[in-house]
Protein backbone atom coordinates (compact mmCIF):
# COMPACT_ATOMS: atom_id res chain seq x y z
CA UNK A 1 0.00 0.00 0.00
CA UNK A 2 2.83 2.47 1.40
CA UNK A 3 4.89 1.92 -2.48
CA UNK A 4 1.03 3.15 -4.16
CA UNK A 5 1.18 5.96 -2.02
CA UNK A 6 5.02 7.20 -2.40
CA UNK A 7 4.97 7.75 -6.15
CA UNK A 8 2.02 10.40 -6.23
CA UNK A 9 3.12 11.64 -3.21
CA UNK A 10 6.67 12.66 -4.31
CA UNK A 11 5.03 13.94 -7.80
CA UNK A 12 2.52 16.10 -5.84
CA UNK A 13 5.64 17.50 -3.83
CA UNK A 14 7.91 17.71 -6.59
CA UNK A 15 4.87 20.20 -8.16
CA UNK A 16 4.09 22.24 -4.69
CA UNK A 17 7.69 22.64 -4.82
CA UNK A 18 7.68 23.45 -8.37
CA UNK A 19 5.00 26.29 -8.05
CA UNK A 20 7.18 27.52 -4.71
CA UNK A 21 9.80 28.22 -6.83
CA UNK A 22 8.31 29.50 -9.72
CA UNK A 23 6.83 31.92 -6.96
CA UNK A 24 10.15 32.87 -5.83
CA UNK A 25 11.69 33.20 -9.20
CA UNK A 26 9.45 35.46 -10.83
CA UNK A 27 8.07 37.70 -7.99
CA UNK A 28 9.86 38.61 -4.66
CA UNK A 29 13.74 39.89 -4.32
CA UNK A 30 15.39 36.67 -5.31
CA UNK A 31 15.28 35.10 -8.71
CA UNK A 32 18.22 33.20 -7.83
CA UNK A 33 16.51 31.08 -5.55
CA UNK A 34 13.53 30.16 -7.11
CA UNK A 35 15.81 28.70 -9.37
CA UNK A 36 17.83 26.87 -7.28
CA UNK A 37 14.33 25.58 -5.87
CA UNK A 38 12.84 25.05 -9.00
CA UNK A 39 15.78 22.46 -10.04
CA UNK A 40 15.48 20.84 -6.13
CA UNK A 41 11.84 20.07 -6.82
CA UNK A 42 12.82 18.53 -10.44
CA UNK A 43 14.75 15.63 -8.47
CA UNK A 44 11.47 14.29 -7.21
CA UNK A 45 9.93 13.78 -10.36
CA UNK A 46 12.32 13.13 -13.16
CA UNK A 47 12.40 9.88 -15.01
CA UNK A 48 16.23 9.45 -14.85
CA UNK A 49 16.38 9.92 -11.50
CA UNK A 50 14.03 6.78 -11.03
CA UNK A 51 17.11 4.60 -12.01
CA UNK A 52 19.13 6.51 -9.43
CA UNK A 53 17.26 5.87 -6.94
CA UNK A 54 16.97 1.98 -7.65
CA UNK A 55 20.97 1.78 -6.52
CA UNK A 56 19.93 3.95 -3.00
CA UNK A 57 18.21 1.48 -0.02
CA UNK A 58 14.80 2.06 0.75
CA UNK A 59 16.00 3.66 4.07
CA UNK A 60 18.63 6.57 2.45
CA UNK A 61 15.84 7.17 0.05
CA UNK A 62 13.52 8.30 2.47
CA UNK A 63 16.02 10.29 4.31
CA UNK A 64 17.31 12.35 1.08
CA UNK A 65 13.41 12.70 -0.01
CA UNK A 66 12.89 14.09 3.81
CA UNK A 67 16.00 16.15 3.67
CA UNK A 68 15.22 17.91 0.26
CA UNK A 69 11.60 18.71 1.46
CA UNK A 70 12.08 19.74 4.76
CA UNK A 71 14.66 22.05 3.10
CA UNK A 72 12.38 23.45 0.80
CA UNK A 73 9.21 24.25 3.21
CA UNK A 74 11.37 25.82 6.00
CA UNK A 75 13.78 27.87 3.83
CA UNK A 76 10.76 28.86 1.25
CA UNK A 77 8.51 29.68 4.46
CA UNK A 78 10.76 31.53 6.75
CA UNK A 79 13.88 32.83 4.56
CA UNK A 80 12.35 32.87 0.79
CA UNK A 81 8.83 35.13 2.29
CA UNK A 82 6.97 32.68 0.20
CA UNK A 83 3.31 34.01 1.97
CA UNK A 84 4.76 38.04 1.14
CA UNK A 85 5.69 36.49 -2.46
CA UNK A 86 2.12 34.97 -3.21
CA UNK A 87 0.24 38.23 -2.15
CA UNK A 88 2.64 40.04 -4.14
CA UNK A 89 1.77 37.42 -7.21
CA UNK A 90 -2.04 37.22 -6.73
CA UNK A 91 -2.19 41.54 -6.73
CA UNK A 92 0.22 41.46 -10.08
CA UNK A 93 -0.67 38.70 -12.17
CA UNK A 94 0.11 38.15 -14.89
CA UNK A 95 2.84 40.53 -14.68
CA UNK A 96 6.17 39.90 -12.65
CA UNK A 97 7.05 42.18 -9.84
CA UNK A 98 11.40 41.73 -9.08
CA UNK A 99 11.59 44.04 -5.88
CA UNK A 100 14.93 43.40 -5.26
CA UNK A 101 16.53 45.35 -8.62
Amino acid sequence: MIKNIKKPLTVSFGVLFSFIGFANTFWGNDPYYGLAILLISVLLYMPLIDSFRNNLSGKAKTFILFFLGFFVLWSSAGVGELSDKIKIMIENFPYTKITGY
